[in-house]
C-alpha cells in the first residue's frame, strides 16, 4: 500500500484537498510496482499537482523490506517524473520536524498534527496521514534553505546536493 496526500497552499495557509492509498494486488513485484505506477498517474490526473514529494527510504533492520520500500517509491517518482512533475525528497526527520517540531516524534503525534494543521476530523490511514506530512514538510520548505529542495537540490546529512 502506498499512500498519497495533495494539500493547497495560499501564502501561509495549507488546505487539505485529498488523502488515500494505492492498493497493490497480492501479486508479482513487477505487477505491483505497475499498479502503484498507474496510481500515481490517476492522482496526478484527478488533482493536477504542481509538485511532488516524497519521503526518503531509511535502511531499517529488515533488508529485504528497505529493497522493496526503494521499489516502491522509485515507482512512485517515475509516475511524477512521467507526468513532468519536479520531485522533491525528504528524511522521516525533516518531515517530523516540520509537522511536529520533534525529529524524533512518533506516529501518532505526526498523524495528530496533520490533523490539526488541515483541520480535519476522524482517523486517518496511517499511510495517507504520512504522504499528507511529507506534503506539509514540502509546504513549508518552500522558505529559507527549503526552497532549494524544490528547485532541484536536496540536503543531504546537512550538505546542499544539487
Amino acid at each position: 500500500m502506498t499512500g498519497f496526500g495533495v494539500i493547497d497552499k495560499t501564502g501561509q495557509k495549507l488546505a487539505y484537498v485529498a488523502s488515500g492509498c494505492i492498493r497493490t494486488p497480492d501479486a508479482s513485484l513487477p505487477e505491483r510496482l505497475k499498479v502503484i505506477l498507474a496510481g500515481v498517474g490517476e492522482v496526478i490526473a484527478t488533482y493536477s499537482p504542481e509538485q511532488v514529494a516524497v519521503e526518503e527510504v531509511f535502511v531499517n533492520v529488515n533488508p529485504k523490506s528497505t529493497l522493496l520500500l526503494g521499489q516502491a517509491r522509485g515507482a512512485a517518482i517515475c509516475g511524477a517524473v512521467q507526468q513532468g512533475l519536479p520531485v522533491a525528497e525528504y528524511t522521516a526527520l525533516q518531515v517530523k520536524q516540520a509537522v511536529v517540531g520533534n525529529g524524533h516524534a512518533d506516529k501518532e503525534q505526526v498523524q495528530e498534527m496533520v490533523k490539526r494543521l488541515l483541520k480535519l476530523d476522524g482517523k486517518l490511514q496511517a499511510d495517507a496521514a504520512d504522504a499528507l506530512a511529507c506534503a506539509i514538510c514540502h509546504a513549508h520548505a518552500g522558505q529559507g534553505v527549503g526552497l532549494l529542495a524544490s528547485a532541484g537540490y536536496r540536503m543531504r546529512r546537512g550538505r546542499l546536493l544539487g
